[in-house]
C-alpha cells in the first residue's frame, strides 16, 4: 500500500483545508468567533462592495468549491478501491507466484475475478526473460488457474508489466 501513500496525503491535505474554511465559514456564520466582533469585515471594502452589486462570483466560487469537493471524493474513493470490477483471488495469486517461481526479481503479481473473466497482473523487471514469462503464462499457468478458479471457458485478461 505504499504506492497509495501519495493519495493519502493530498487528500489529507485538501480536506483538512476544506473542513477548517467550512468550520470557519459556519463558525462565523452564526457569530460564534470569540476573537471577532459580528460587525467586522473580512473582504477589503472594494471586494465587499463589488461582490454586493454583481453576486455571480460568489456563485462561481460555489460552484468551484463543490467541483473541487466532487473530484477530492472521487480521488478517495478511487486510492480505496471502489468501483474496481473484481475480487483478490489468493489461491490464483498463488498459483500465479508458483508458476513463474523461476522468475528472477518478479515484483508484483495479482489475479483478480470478476463477472468479465479473470485479470491477471504481473510486473517484472528488465532483466527478465520476458518470452519465458510470456511462453509460461501462455501454455500452462493461465489455464491452470482458470480451472482452479472459474472454469475452462472464462475469458482471461494478462498485463505484463516491465519495469525499467
Amino acid at each position: 500500500m505504499r504506492q497509495y501513500i501519495g493519495n493519502r496525503i493530498g487528500l489529507a491535505i485538501v480536506g483538512g483545508t476544506l473542513a477548517a474554511l467550512g468550520a470557519y465559514v459556519w463558525l462565523r456564520g452564526h457569530d460564534r468567533l470569540f476573537d471577532l466582533p459580528p460587525n467586522t469585515k473580512i473582504l477589503p471594502p472594494h471586494v465587499s462592495r463589488a461582490l454586493a452589486a454583481e453576486p455571480w462570483p460568489l456563485w462561481a466560487v460555489a460552484l468551484a468549491l463543490l467541483l473541487l469537493s466532487l473530484t477530492a471524493l472521487r480521488w478517495l474513493l478511487i486510492c480505496l478501491g471502489w468501483g474496481r470490477r473484481a475480487v483478490r483471488d489468493g489461491t490464483g495469486t498463488a498459483m500465479l507466484f508458483v508458476g513463474l517461481k523461476g522468475v528472477e526479481g518478479l515484483g508484483r503479481a495479482g489475479v483478480r475475478v470478476g463477472e468479465d473473466g479473470l485479470r491477471i497482473n504481473v510486473t517484472c523487471p528488465s532483466t527478465a526473460d520476458v518470452g519465458a514469462v510470456v511462453s509460461k503464462l501462455d501454455q500452462d499457468i493461465v489455464g491452470r488457474i482458470r480451472r482452479e478458479v472459474r472454469d475452462d471457458e472464462a475469458p482471461a485478461v494478462v498485463r505484463l508489466h516491465v519495469r525499467r
